[in-house]
């Protein structure tokens, strides 16, 4: 059997296309994570989005 370890919230954000989807995982506050189930074309929204916020930051906070 293998070693439970318990899961925190941290650690990165990670991404991942596991068949047909494209799986992010979030830290969340508090312990775990928030898994974030996208296709292809949500993806590509979410993209854009970001990088319009990101886009629109101080360039200190880049």
């Amino acid at each position: 059997m293998a070693a439970m370890k318990p899961r925190t919230g941290d650690g990165p954000i990670e991404v991942a296309k596991e068949g047909r989807i494209i799986a992010m995982r979030i830290p969340a506050e508090g312990g775990g994570r928030l898994v974030i189930e996208l296709n292809a074309a949500e993806a590509a929204e979410l993209k854009e989005a970001l990088e319009s916020v990101v886009a629109a930051l101080p360039a200190a906070r880049v």
